[in-house]
């Protein structure tokens, strides 16, 4: 289950940064609208395949959609049933996915932390 969470959260992280709908979503992977709900409701258990499905349709490797979330159950919530949107990083941020050599990784992990530190101050002044 907790993989299943991962997953539908990035799925809809990106459906709202890319302002795609799930019926769009649908019709680019070939995974039906109605295992596409379930999927991010966190009611369906995807297999591998119908997971590089929607990867591909996204344009994205499939260990993106597979990297832990920082938002808490209200946000994941609130997503799902499409009661907020932009979810996306502000002005000034980007996620980014790449391979380095460990000693960068540590670094680059250092950075992250403290992008996320200063997200969160920015979200509790709001």
């Amino acid at each position: 289950m907790y993989y299943d969470t991962i997953f539908f959260t990035n799925v809809l992280r990106l459906l709202d940064e890319r302002k795609m709908t799930k019926t769009e979503l649908s019709e680019v992977s070939g995974v039906s609208m109605s295992f596409l709900s379930d999927v991010t409701t966190g009611k369906g258990n995807p297999s591998l395949q119908v997971m590089e499905k929607i990867a591909i349709a996204f344009d994205v490797p499939l260990s993106l959609l597979l990297e832990s979330t920082d938002l808490d159950k209200d946000a994941l919530d609130a997503l799902a049933d499409g009661r907020v949107h932009n979810f996306g990083l502000p002005s000034g941020y980007q996620r980014i996915t790449t391979v380095l050599p460990e000693h960068q990784a540590f670094i680059v992990k250092k950075w992250g932390e403290e992008a996320r530190a200063k997200l969160r101050d920015k979200l509790d002044k709001i």
